[in-house]
C-alpha cells in the first residue's frame, strides 16, 4: 500500500512507473485525492496490459494495480492537456516492448522529456507528437533542481500588488512550458525583470515591483503553461483595472478542488467581483479586499492565494480553515510570508 496524500502528480506518475512491475500495489490518498478521476491514466495503461481497478467508472482512488513485464507499446492521443498523464505514459512506454507514440492535445510542461535526454535516453518530440522506445538504458546524473515557478508565483503576485514592494526571487525555473504566468504579467503591464539566466538548469532571477496593472484575456494554448497558477492569477486580476477573462480552463474543475468555483467563492467573499463560467472566470477590477473566513477545502493553492490576498486587507482579518493543506507543496510558506511581510 502506498499513501499518496494529496498529490495527484505522485499517483499518476508512479502509476506509469509501476505499469512495468510484476506485483500488486494499492495507491490511496486523502479525501481530496479520493475524488480525483484517474481514468485518464488507467484507460491507456489497460491498453498496454496493466491490470488496474479503482472506484466508480472514473477510477477514483484507491487504485489497485498489477503491472506487466511484457507491456505492449501504445499509440495514444491524449483527450486532455495533462503533463501528468503524458509523463505516466512515457514512464510506461520506457518499459514496453517496442515504440510508443503519444500525441498531446496541447503542449504541456516537458520536464520528463528533458530529464530522459539528460540521463542519456532517446525521445523524439515533434510539436505535439512524442515517440519513445522501450528497453532503454540510462546513466546516473547530477541534477540541479530550480525553484518551482508555481510556488514562486505567489511571491511574484505579492510583489506586483502590495504597495511599495520590490521582491527578488532567485533560482526560479523558467522552463518554457511553465512560464505562462510571466507572459500574463507582461500583458498586464507588470514591472518585471529577468536576469542571471542559466540555460542548462533553465533558471533565472526574477525581480518584480508594485505596478499599475490592466486586465487581459487568458486562454487557448497558454493555459497548460499556467494551469496551476490560475488561482493566484485570479487574485492578480482583482487588482488590475478593467476586466480579465480566463477561458479554456475546464481542467481547473478536476484539481484538488473545483478551482473555478472555490477561487470565485473565496475572492468574492473578500470583496472581489468575479463571475464563474463553464471554463474559467470573468474578473472585474480594481477592487479593495476585506477580511473573511476562507476554507481551503484541502487545496494548497487556495490557501496560499488567500494568504497573499490577506496582505491587501485593511479591514478585518482573514481566517484560513484547513491551512495545513499548504504543506502539500510548500511547508515553509508561512515562514517565508513572515519575511515578506516584514520587508
Amino acid at each position: 500500500k502506498l499513501d499518496m496524500g494529496n498529490s495527484g502528480t505522485s499517483i499518476r506518475l508512479i502509476s506509469g512507473v509501476l505499469a512495468g512491475q510484476d506485483f500488486t500495489v494499492e495507491m490511496f490518498g486523502d479525501d481530496s485525492l479520493s475524488k480525483r478521476p484517474m481514468d485518464r491514466v488507467t484507460i491507456p495503461l489497460r491498453q498496454m496490459g496493466v491490470e488496474v481497478s479503482g472506484q466508480t467508472e472514473r477510477d477514483l482512488p484507491p487504485l489497485t494495480m498489477h503491472g506487466s513485464k511484457s507491456l505492449k507499446p501504445i499509440h495514444y492521443q491524449l483527450p486532455v492537456a495533462s503533463a501528468q498523464v503524458k509523463s505516466a505514459l512515457i514512464f510506461a512506454a520506457l518499459q514496453a516492448d517496442g515504440e510508443s507514440v503519444i500525441i498531446e492535445k496541447e503542449k504541456t510542461r516537458n520536464h520528463t522529456e528533458d530529464m530522459i535526454v539528460q540521463f542519456g535516453g532517446e525521445i523524439n518530440v515533434n510539436v505535439k507528437e512524442i515517440r519513445i522506445k522501450g528497453g532503454q538504458e540510462f546513466t546516473g546524473q547530477d541534477v540541479v533542481v530550480p525553484g518551482d515557478i508555481s510556488s514562486a508565483a505567489f511571491w511574484l503576485v505579492a510583489g506586483l500588488i502590495v504597495p511599495n514592494a520590490n521582491v527578488v526571487l532567485e533560482n526560479v525555473g523558467i522552463n518554457e512550458t511553465r512560464t505562462g504566468i510571466l507572459d500574463v504579467i507582461e500583458a498586464m503591464g507588470g514591472k518585471m525583470t529577468i536576469s542571471d539566466v542559466d540555460d542548462i538548469a533553465k533558471s533565472a532571477t526574477i525581480t518584480v515591483e508594485t505596478s499599475e496593472l490592466h486586465g487581459t484575456e487568458i486562454g487557448g494554448e497558454i493555459i497548460p503553461r499556467l494551469i496551476d497558477e490560475l488561482p493566484i492569477i485570479a487574485l492578480l486580476a482583482t487588482q488590475a483595472s478593467g476586466t480579465t477573462i480566463i477561458r479554456d480552463a475546464e481542467e481547473l474543475k478536476v484539481k484538488e478542488t473545483d478551482r473555478i468555483q472555490v477561487v470565485v467563492d473565496a475572492l468574492n467573499a473578500m470583496g472581489a467581483d468575479i463571475t464563474p463560467t463553464d471554463d474559467g472566470m470573468i474578473i472585474k477590477g480594481k477592487t479593495p479586499l476585506h477580511g473573511a473566513k476562507i476554507n481551503t477545502f484541502g487545496d494548497h493553492r487556495i490557501g496560499m492565494m488567500a494568504s497573499i490576498a490577506a496582505l491587501l486587507v485593511s479591514e478585518g482579518d482573514v481566517e484560513l480553515e484547513r491551512a495545513e493543506a499548504i504543506n502539500t507543496s510548500y511547508p515553509s510558506f508561512f515562514s517565508d510570508l513572515e519575511v515578506l511581510s516584514h520587508g
